[in-house]
């Protein structure tokens, strides 16, 4: 008894003076000169946690339609979540073309990214650049150039388990000689803010007084190569901006400018059914756009853009500012990455059904990286929402698959697979007049698409800051105009 009771004490001065044993309860039983000794502590509280699964790493490569509709959708709660983007922001696209007039302004349709997965929880974002995917070892190197050292770029890895590149695409210039050093893009918001500046600096340079009146007639000849619907948009906003404001502070120059939007193909807005077609081109005749259908631009010098014909063969024309829209190319990254997993002859990445990147477990590819259409926003924002639906269930589908029968395995696939659903397009041709394609063959064109067209776009900004600023720069142009500053 001596030996238990100077153990008993001896354990309860031990342990009195640990502090990671908060609570102790020691019971000694002698049975066959036996001691049995039971500890109730913080310390299985700690082991519990420990075997607690770490949550699966998502890295999210772009903060487009496609990547930032998946994180708004996404329960962030179940997953370690990891942005990558050489962007702070979401932007919305569709109203670049008014950007380039004063329509709306820039920060009318952004929103930072940071604001946007606040609400979601804790959701990492890093602002640089992928510049290389390493499926084998699970990887992605960034790269960001913020001036976070002397070299103004800092390198870093990311590990995935889940890897979304939704990071879209780069303009297509086929290669053409002069394009990238004398052309616009309309791609990006810092794209539109340099045509609208360049726009006024025709203006500006057409009214000095040491210019002859053929040299002011080159400097406001405004073309447009690319007949999809952010060239033809570009060339109706443009007009409208022309007529409607800039024509009032040039009196002087007015008569002399010309806009001029070509084509490869025989008609402009290929993409929507021949009725839209036809009113599109109608109407730029009557406003005096010129539209010159068939020509393929072959090279583009700072004066002069050369193009060809198969009936008239080459000709060159005189122009003061060129705009580029003439559809999309793959990324040098996904270039990269296409060649490693076997796909390098492929315009973009290949997915099955279910946005699964073939041959690439766990990495999924939405948007302009894997799809090539014309209706690349709506896809790519349908793509962002299923996927995040997918990664939602994710556990549950494991026990209860939901989607359909396996071909050549026995059970179901986890979820349903993706399918698109065309709610409809737009094409705005300026002098308040819209041409809509909606689902089931109707067309609708006139004043009375324009407001739909309004109504549609403010509902689908991406927050409400965002909604009223769109909003009050349409009321500030129908009260006051556009903004011609140069800023």
């Amino acid at each position: 008894m001596r030996f238990s009771a100077f153990f008993f004490d001896g354990a309860c001065r031990a342990f009195h003076h640990r502090p990671t044993f908060s609570k102790l309860v020691v019971i000694l039983a002698a049975s066959g000169g036996g001691l049995v000794a039971y500890a109730d502590s913080k310390s299985d509280h700690a082991i519990a946690s420990s075997q607690v699964a770490p949550k699966k790493k998502v890295v999210v490569l772009g903060t487009g339609w496609a990547g930032t509709t998946f994180l708004k959708n996404l329960d962030s709660s179940l997953y370690d979540v990891q942005v990558v983007s050489p962007r702070n922001y979401f932007a919305f696209t569709p109203l670049l073309p008014s950007i380039t007039c004063g329509t709306v302004e820039p920060c009318s349709i952004v929103e930072p990214i940071r604001k946007i997965i606040k609400k979601k929880g804790e959701i990492k974002f890093w602002e640089a650049e992928c510049f290389k995917i390493d499926p084998t070892s699970k990887e992605v190197h960034c790269r960001a150039d913020i001036g976070t050292n002397l070299d103004g770029n800092d390198e870093f890895l990311l590990n995935y388990d889940y890897l979304v590149i939704a990071i879209g695409a780069r303009v297509n210039t086929f290669n053409t000689p002069g394009v990238v050093e004398h052309c616009h893009f309309l791609k990006e918001v810092e794209d539109a803010q340099k045509i609208r500046r360049s726009v006024m600096d025709c203006f500006e340079r057409a009214s000095l007084p040491n210019l002859d009146e053929e040299e002011r007639k080159r400097i406001l000849h405004f073309v447009i190569v690319g007949g999809g619907p952010t060239g033809v948009e570009f060339a109706a906003e443009l007009h409208d901006f022309v007529t409607e404001d800039l024509s009032k502070l040039y009196p002087m120059v007015r008569d002399l400018v010309k806009i001029s939007v070509i084509q490869s193909g025989e008609h402009i807005l290929t993409m929507f059914d021949k009725r839209v077609t036809e009113f599109a081109e109608e109407k730029f005749q009557r406003d005096g756009i010129e539209v010159k259908t068939g020509f393929k631009v072959v090279e583009v010098s700072d004066k002069n853009i050369t193009m060809a014909n198969k009936s008239t063969g080459k000709m060159s024309v005189p122009y003061g500012m060129a705009v580029w829209s003439t559809g999309i190319g793959t990324r040098p990254v996904i270039m990269d990455f296409m060649k490693q997993i076997g796909q390098a002859n492929r315009r973009a990445l290949a997915t099955n059904e279910w946005l699964r990147i073939h041959e690439c477990d766990g990495v999924y590819a939405l948007g302009d990286c894997a799809t090539i259409s014309q209706r690349k926003i709506m896809v790519a924002a349908q793509q962002g929402n299923y996927l995040a639906k997918c990664f939602n269930k994710m556990k549950d589908c494991e026990e209860h698959p939901e989607g359909p029968l396996r071909i050549t395995e026995s059970g179901r696939h986890r979820f349903r697979p993706f399918r698109y659903k065309h709610f409809g397009q737009f094409a705005p041709l300026g002098g308040e007049q819209t041409a809509a394609q909606l689902p089931g063959d109707w067309i609708s064109i006139g004043h009375s698409t324009q407001w739909l067209w309004y109504s549609v776009y403010a509902s689908k900004q991406v927050s409400w800051r965002t909604r009223a600023l769109v909003i009050s720069d349409w009321t500030r142009r129908f009260i006051f105009g556009r903004d011609s500053s140069r800023i």
